[in-house]
């Protein structure tokens, strides 16, 4: 399936022209390069930069860039599909003006997401962005469906002056402390003002859980852009990090032990304007459709965290009793549960209510996790899947039975055990398509392997930097 957001070789209608006079109004403000920024299998953020002239070229040619990068690992080894991995090849990046958004945080500088082609204007079946909007495009088509969408960002903040590969807190203070809050103080405001000057709505922005540990919530947006905007707000969080002289993870562990960094998803289905997570006939509001739609989330959760928790590290984070979300189950505002029911406050549900996945962090590629989350969702929608009955409390307590009654599982404990739900899976996979869907299988063994024999803290070392 095509959609009309899709690049074409020489630019959409009106693109080249739109460019150039961009490119005019950036120069004028001074702006001299443009990142061209796009997220791997892997989860790395991966960038090309244009300086702002080759704009209009950007637009009507593309940018060069191999497709290698699709098989990539977080450390830059490469490993090989049957299709991917050859260094033979090119594709081409094409930004997307509509999110094109100037660095508030790093001056002279403008960014925008690119989707990839084939040299041959073809779809490019590793491009994560592509997919999603692809999936998107589905359910509107084929369900009438429409979505909103956030993803929460969590970090640690430490100290730049550091001894190499140890992580030393910026900040001290017990979690969600005033302390953290005033120690941060500068940096928290100019972090706002980028995120403001970049046109970044907050909803949030406060001291989290573990040490150095901050979170950032922004507001809803379809998906595609909700995965954008996860890549910008983690663009700028850095970059006015550096400013201040502090370095950030958003690694799902920068240690091997305690709470780690989650990237928790948001979401919600629309038709026609109307929420259908409030004003139905079902459980806290919920539609039959939204209650099948979670229904389908929650049956393919254990293939799904080989997508939304991809990293070696992410088995660090994904342990009971730390808000993580490790058991199949969902609640109503219930932490510990893998799907949590966000009803909203009075006067709100029409608007606010949702579903918030927990077992994400932010070694997943956005665009591939909010996707496969879409499809699961959906294939829930079409089968008439039923939401089986609400947990509450910690799950860690059930015993055997009472865990099976209620059909609660653990989450597999480690990635090797993820792949192999995924490759189980023939809904992700479909979805995915063979060339992506051997991509995350290809890139997850490779990290396993990477990593296979290394206790928790060297696992956390070796993947502190990366994300």
């Amino acid at each position: 399936m095509t959609t009309d957001a899709d690049p074409v070789p020489g630019g959409r209608p009106g693109e080249p022209r739109r460019a150039a006079a961009l490119a005019a109004d950036l120069s004028a403000r001074d702006v001299r390069g443009i990142v061209l920024a796009y997220v791997d299998t892997a989860g790395v953020g991966r960038v090309k930069t244009i300086p702002t002239a080759r704009l209009e070229a950007a637009v009507s040619r593309g940018v060069g860039m191999s497709p290698v990068f699709d098989t990539f690992l977080a450390h830059d080894r490469v490993v090989t599909t049957d299709v991917l991995g050859s260094p033979d090849g090119d594709l081409r990046l094409y930004p997307d003006l509509d999110q094109l958004v100037v660095l508030a945080g790093q001056p002279g500088w403008a960014w925008a997401p690119v989707d990839r082609i084939t040299q041959e204007g073809g779809r490019h079946p590793g491009c994560s962005r592509t997919f999603l909007r692809r999936v998107v495009a589905d359910a509107a088509e084929r369900h009438g469906l429409a979505f909103k969408a956030a993803i929460e960002i969590e970090w640690s903040l430490g100290l730049d002056s550091a001894p190499a590969g140890e992580f030393v807190p910026a900040v001290s203070g017990p979690a969600y402390g005033a302390i953290r809050q005033v120690e941060m103080s500068d940096y928290g405001a100019d972090l706002l003002a980028a995120c403001a000057a970049q046109g970044l709505d907050v909803d949030q922005l406060h001291p989290e859980y573990a040490p150095g540990q901050f979170e950032i919530s922004v507001g809803a947006r379809d998906p595609v852009a909700a995965a954008d905007r996860s890549v910008l707000v983690r663009q700028t969080v850095r970059a006015v990090a550096r400013r201040h002289g502090l370095r950030v993870s958003f690694a799902p562990a920068v240690s091997g032990e305690g709470v780690g960094n989650g990237g928790h998803l948001h979401l919600s289905c629309w038709r026609d304007g109307v929420n259908l997570h409030a004003g139905g006939g079902r459980r806290y509001g919920m539609t039959a459709e939204a209650e099948s739609f979670a229904a389908g989330v929650l049956a393919r959760l254990p293939a799904l965290t080989a997508v939304t928790a991809p990293s070696p590290a992410s088995y660090l984070r994904l342990r009971p009793s730390q808000w993580a979300g490790v058991f199949t189950g969902w609640g109503r505002e219930t932490r510990e549960a893998a799907l949590r029911m966000v009803t909203g406050t009075a006067g709100r549900h029409e608007q606010d209510a949702n579903m918030e996945v927990k077992p994400v962090d932010l070694a997943a590629n956005p665009y591939l996790a909010l996707g496969c989350v879409i499809a699961a969702g959906l294939d829930g929608v079409t089968a008439g899947r039923a939401l089986p009955d609400e947990i509450t409390g910690d799950p860690a307590r059930y015993g055997p039975d009472e865990a099976a009654a209620l059909g609660v599982r653990r989450l597999p404990r480690s990635l090797p055990e993820a792949v192999e739900e995924f490759r189980a899976d023939p809904v992700l996979r479909s979805a995915l398509g063979p060339v992506l869907a051997d991509a995350v299988t290809a890139v997850r063994l490779g990290e396993a392997a990477d990593v296979d024999g290394l206790g928790p803290d060297r696992i956390a070392a070796a993947y502190r930097w990366t994300y």
